[in-house]
């Protein structure tokens, strides 16, 4: 338990950042899944155009340091691997 003002005040911050965090990699999560979901049901038009959106998350994840560079180039380069599979 944070003793300290300071201690307690970045307790506080550190649990808004951690909520903000899980709603940003949920979003990140759910888009990609989308994508997987269109690809499973052989609807390749609609998965590309669920690509943008997908790409979106990832990048803004990756842009408040919720997920690595690596990580990110990771996932979007699995995701249009899918894709061109699946056309």
């Amino acid at each position: 338990m944070a003793i300290t003002s300071s201690a307690k005040k970045a307790a506080r911050s550190s649990e808004k950042k951690r909520i903000f965090n899980l709603r940003r990699k949920d979003a990140l999560r759910s888009a990609t899944k989308a994508v997987s979901k269109k690809i499973a049901a052989k609807d390749v038009s609609g998965a590309e155009k669920l690509l943008p959106a997908a790409y979106a998350a990832i990048d803004k994840a990756r842009k408040r340091g919720v997920i690595k560079d690596n990580t990110a180039d990771r996932k979007k380069s699995r995701l249009a691997t899918l894709i061109r599979r699946a056309a």
